[in-house]
């Protein structure tokens, strides 16, 4: 994906507050400062690209429980060199929910965060400056847990905050809100 492109999607992002302000704004120092910015190339972090997955009603979300992170997040990971952000995001709903029918929303930004991925093994602690997009499933499909995740599942929007208290994915849940 050309950087430029990157940066103007970014740009366009409206913050949800002040935390998500400072977000974008180390986002855009990032790309500024570095050409490797896709894949894993890069040790100090690379962009990642995340689906926010709403049922078609639109009253459930699809959370993943983290096998690394151990926790609730929203579907998503790295971006391949070869890929712009959207067919990133795509892809790894597909990969981490067996899914094959999503639509994209909105090609603009639905939410963004930055955060620390701790070290392990050989991978030193680094940052994902992570992009999400609205998508909905198109139908009923079976749910495959992959191995990079413990669980996968539906969960209605008013029981999120009872599986996660990540502000990150909170967040989501009051835009998905408004956004109905």
């Amino acid at each position: 994906m050309d950087k430029q492109e990157l940066i103007r999607l970014i740009e366009a992002y409206t913050p949800y507050d002040m935390q998500n302000e400072a977000h974008k704004d180390q986002m855009l120092a990032y790309l500024k400062q570095t050409e490797q910015f896709l894949g894993k190339v890069n040790p100090a972090g690379h962009i990642t690209a995340s689906s926010w997955i709403v049922s078609k009603e639109g009253t459930y979300v699809l959370l993943t429980h983290h096998a690394k992170l151990g926790r609730w997040l929203q579907l998503g990971g790295h971006t391949e060199i070869d890929e712009d952000i959207w067919e990133s995001a795509l892809r790894e709903a597909r990969e981490e929910s067996g899914f094959k029918r999503f639509r994209l929303l909105d090609r603009a930004i639905f939410d963004l965060d930055v955060h620390e991925i701790p070290g392990r093994g050989d991978v030193g602690a680094h940052y994902h400056y992570d992009l999400r997009f609205l998508l909905r499933a198109e139908g009923e499909e079976a749910i495959m847990v992959s191995e990079e995740s413990n669980d996968v599942r539906w969960v209605l929007l008013d029981d999120v905050e009872k599986m996660t208290q990540e502000w990150s994915v909170i967040r989501m849940v009051e835009k998905t809100r408004k956004h109905r």
